[in-house]
């Protein structure tokens, strides 16, 4: 799930550049939309996260770097929606939308790969957890470990297509 938004919150990005660069409203509703569908996803993931954390650490919610991060990058993008909902104007909306998914992209950057990599963290790669490189991740689990990756990132871009159908066929019917 994490990496779908991942991927949808880079979509995010390159669309908010060609919008800065084109001034087309179409860059816009790709860059809101796939922000939004992101946020489903991280939601949804910091979640089901909590339960698992429970279950595994004794506790819904540890003071990990990386979910520390998680939950920043999920407000600084619920940021960018505050913003997006405060202008009116179509244009300057998009435009400053489209320049604060740059500085949020780098945050979540930030937060939820360099930070976590300065100290240590319950989640694998890091402080002495095992990863997912060659030696830790079992032949098994890669059977379903990179389909799952492909699979919640073909559901975010099939929600996010969905999104902006909806959209083009209201404003349609407007």
């Amino acid at each position: 799930m994490w990496f779908g938004l991942m991927i949808l919150l880079i979509v995010n990005l390159v669309y908010g550049i060609r919008y800065l660069a084109t001034s087309k409203m179409k860059d816009d509703v790709y860059a809101e939309e796939s922000a939004r569908t992101a946020m489903y996803f991280g939601v949804a993931g910091l979640l089901t996260g909590m339960i698992w954390a429970n279950y595994t650490w004794g506790a819904p919610w540890v003071n990990d770097p990386q979910l520390n991060g998680a939950a920043a990058t999920m407000l600084a993008y619920a940021a960018y929606f505050i913003l997006r909902n405060a202008i009116t104007d179509e244009h300057k909306r998009a435009r400053l939308a489209a320049v604060y998914s740059i500085f949020a992209f780098v945050m979540m950057i930030v937060f939820i790969q360099v930070l976590p990599k300065l100290t240590d963290t319950l989640h694998p790669g890091r402080g002495g957890n095992p990863g997912f490189n060659t030696y830790d991740l079992d032949s098994d689990l890669r059977k379903i470990f990179y389909p799952a990756i492909i699979g919640w990132t073909l559901l975010g871009c099939w929600i996010m297509n969905l999104r902006i159908r909806l959209r083009k066929f209201n404003t349609q019917n407007n």
